[in-house]
């Protein structure tokens, strides 16, 4: 997960960048931590996504074979 402090660093970054732009060690820092928030928010949709089961509507389990393997993945690990 990422830091308040970094999402408030990136949040900074945007607003100068929108208001009086960003030096060359600025945009290299903002696009270092937008890519760590990228990284962040996929790991932690993944996570969520491998809790999911999806039945239809007569209580049947139809969840993805992929996503069952992952499942199992998870829970051999």
């Amino acid at each position: 997960m990422i830091s308040d402090e970094r999402i408030k660093r990136i949040n900074e970054l945007a607003n100068k960048s929108k208001n009086e732009g960003l030096t060359d060690e600025e945009k290299k820092e903002q696009k270092k931590l937008r890519e760590e928030y990228l990284q962040a928010f996929r790991k932690s949709f993944k996570n969520q996504l491998k809790s999911v089961k999806v039945v239809d509507e007569e209580g049947t389990d139809v969840t993805p074979e992929k996503l069952k393997n992952e499942q199992e993945n998870d829970k051999k690990h």
